[in-house]
C-alpha cells in the first residue's frame, strides 16, 4: 500500500505530465495486489453494468465485492483468490475492460486531491514500475467524455461520502446498516437511465440529502 504522499506538484486537466507509458507494453503490475483499494463509485458501476450488459447483482457474484470504509459500505474491484490479480485481467495479463475501467484505474498513477470544490491530480512517485515515461495531458491520460461534467459528480460524490461518514458516527449497528443498505439502494443498486448519468444521480443525490436533513 501507498504511504501517506507529500506531492511536488499539482496539475490541473490541462497541464502535461510524464505519465504516458506506450499503452503498458505487457506490464500489469499495478492490476495486482490491490486488496480492497480500487474503490468503485456509481459511475464505475454504471459503466461496467452498461458495457458488459450485466446487472449491478451480477456484478456483486463476479467481480465486485463490498467492503466498509470509515463505516460506509462500498464496492470495490475483486481481486482473484488464487492469483490476487483483478477479475477483468486476461490470462495475457490485458486488461478486459480498459474501454470502461473504473476511475481509479484510469487516474494511476495519478493521485486526486479535493479542495474547495476543485479537483486537483498529483504523481504518485515510485507507484508505476515502467521507467520509460513521456508527457501527456492529464484529460487525455484520462480519457472521460464529459470531464469538467464528471469532475462536478465526483466533488458532489466525494462530499456525499464524507457526509454518510459523519452520519455513521455515534449510531447502533443496526441503524448504521440501515443507512447503508438505503444508500447503497439509492446510488448502486437502483438502475441508472442510462440516457442522462449525470442528471440521474444529480436528482438522487438531492433524494438523498433530504433524508439525510
Amino acid at each position: 500500500m501507498l504511504q501517506e504522499i507529500h506531492p511536488a506538484a499539482y496539475y490541473g486537466l490541462n497541464d502535461m505530465v510524464k505519465i504516458e507509458c506506450q499503452d503498458c507494453k505487457g506490464c500489469f503490475a499495478c492490476c495486482h495486489d490491490m486488496g480492497s483499494s480500487i474503490l468503485l463509485n456509481p459511475y464505475d458501476i454504471w459503466q461496467l453494468s452498461v458495457n458488459l450488459k450485466k446487472p449491478v447483482e451480477w456484478l456483486l457474484q463476479e467481480k465486485v465485492e463490498l467492503g466498509v470504509e470509515d463505516g460506509v459500505i462500498l464496492p470495490h474491484l475483486r481481486m482473484q483468490e488464487k492469483t490476487n490479480a483483478c477479475g477483468f485481467l486476461s490470462e495475457e495479463g490485458r486488461c478486459g475492460i480498459h474501454g470502461f475501467r473504473p476511475g481509479l484505474c484510469r487516474l494511476f498513477p495519478l493521485g486526486r486531491e479535493y479542495k474547495d470544490g476543485k479537483i486537483f491530480y498529483f504523481i504518485l512517485e515510485g507507484a508505476c514500475e515502467k521507467a520509460v515515461k513521456t508527457k501527456i495531458k492529464v484529460s487525455k491520460w484520462l480519457g472521460i467524455a464529459q470531464i469538467k461534467q464528471h469532475e462536478t459528480f465526483l466533488c458532489t460524490w466525494h462530499e456525499l461520502v464524507k457526509k454518510m461518514q459523519k452520519k455513521s458516527e455515534g449510531l447502533t449497528e443496526g441503524e448504521s446498516k440501515a443507512w447503508n443498505l438505503q444508500f447503497l439502494q439509492q446510488f448502486y443498486l437502483t438502475p441508472y437511465e442510462t440516457a442522462d448519468f449525470y442528471d440521474d444521480f444529480n436528482k438522487r443525490t438531492e433524494e438523498f440529502m433530504n433524508m439525510l436533513i
